[in-house]
C-alpha cells in the first residue's frame, strides 16, 4: 500500500484551550471520531474512516501524532525509514504531558481536547450524539470520552495503554477512577461499549478485557478473534483488527467484526443505511 493522498477528505482545524490540531472529515450524518493507531493516521486508518462515511456517518479523524497518510509498512519507504518514523514518533509521544503511556488509573489529558472536538462535531453534524473509535494507542481514549452524554457509541479496538509491562498494567486501561465511575453510571443508563482484540495479542492483553468486563458488566461487548483470523500479510503479529490485520473478504471473521462495528455505530447513532462493502 502506498501513502494516501487524502484528496477526498475535507481538511480543517479545531482549537480548544489554545491547542489547534488538523482534522480530516468525510461524509454526512452523525459524527464518529476516528482515532489512529501508532505511529499515525495510516492509509488503512483512513480506509476505515471512509467505510464509516459510507455507512451514513461523518468520519472525523483528528491528527494527534505522526504523518497523516504515511504508510508505516517497511515495503513502502524501506525498513530503515520505517524504523526512523516509529522512533521519531515514539519519543515525543512518550514524554508528552498529553499522553499517559505507563501509568494506571489515569486519563490522558488529550482526552479533554477530544471531548471538546466531539461536542463541536455534534453541533456541526447533528443527530442524537457522537461515536468514537479508538485503536491501539488511542483505544482507551474512546472509552474515556464516554463521560460525556453526547458520546453514544464508544468502540475500543485493541486498547494498548497503559503499556502491558506488569500484571497491574495488563489488568487496567488508561481511564481514571472518576471517569470510570461516570462511565459505569452511564452503562447503568443504557450505554454499551464495544471492544475488539485478537486472543493472542500481548500488546492488548486478555487481562485488559477481563478488567473491562469486571467494571462494565454486560454493557461491555467483547469481540475476541483467533489469531488465525488475522491477515497473514501484516507486518507485526495479530493486533490491528480493523486495519492492518483485516481480511476484507466475505465470511472472514475480521470483516464480520468490521461490519459489527459499523452496525454498532449506526444503531447507536440512529443511522438507517446498509453496511456496504
Amino acid at each position: 500500500m502506498a501513502d494516501d493522498p487524502l484528496t477526498d477528505f475535507q481538511i480543517d482545524t479545531f482549537t480548544h484551550e489554545g491547542k489547534t490540531r488538523t482534522v480530516f472529515r468525510q461524509g454526512s450524518g452523525p459524527a464518529v471520531i476516528v482515532m489512529a493507531e501508532f505511529p499515525g493516521i495510516s492509509p488503512e486508518v483512513f480506509g476505515f474512516a471512509r467505510r464509516v462515511a459510507r455507512s451514513g456517518c461523518t468520519a472525523v479523524v483528528p491528527h494527534l501524532y505522526g504523518v497523516p497518510g504515511r504508510d508505516p509498512d517497511p515495503d513502502a519507504h524501506g525498513r530503515l525509514a520505517a524504523v526512523i518514523n516509529v522512533v521519531g514518533q515514539l519519543g515525543p509521544v512518550c514524554v508528552s504531558r498529553e499522553f499517559v503511556v505507563l501509568a494506571t488509573g489515569r486519563t490522558s489529558p488529550v482526552v479533554q481536547w477530544l471531548r471538546a472536538l466531539a461536542e463541536h462535531e455534534h453541533h456541526r453534524c447533528g443527530g442524537p450524539g457522537v461515536g468514537a473509535v479508538g485503536m491501539c494507542f488511542t483505544g482507551g481514549f474512546a472509552l474515556a470520552m464516554a463521560t460525556d452524554d453526547r458520546l453514544l457509541a464508544p468502540v475500543v479496538s485493541q486498547p494498548g495503554l497503559p503499556l502491558a509491562l506488569s500484571a497491574k498494567q495488563r489488568y487496567a486501561i488508561d481511564v481514571s477512577s472518576d471517569d470510570m465511575a461516570r462511565i459505569k453510571e452511564r452503562c447503568g443508563q443504557g450505554l454499551s461499549v464495544l471492544g475488539l482484540r485478537f486472543r493472542g495479542d500481548k500488546r492488548s492483553p486478555a487481562e485488559r478485557f477481563d478488567y473491562l468486563r469486571g467494571q462494565l458488566g454486560e454493557s461491555f461487548i467483547a469481540i475476541e478473534l483467533d489469531d488465525a483470523a488475522a491477515n497473514p500479510d501484516g507486518v507485526l503479529s495479530p493486533h490491528s483488527v480493523l486495519t492492518e490485520h483485516l481480511i476484507d473478504e466475505p465470511g472472514q471473521p475480521t470483516q464480520q467484526a468490521l461490519h459489527r462495528v459499523l452496525g454498532f455505530l449506526q444503531g447507536r447513532l440512529g443511522v438507517d443505511e446498509p453496511v456496504r462493502g
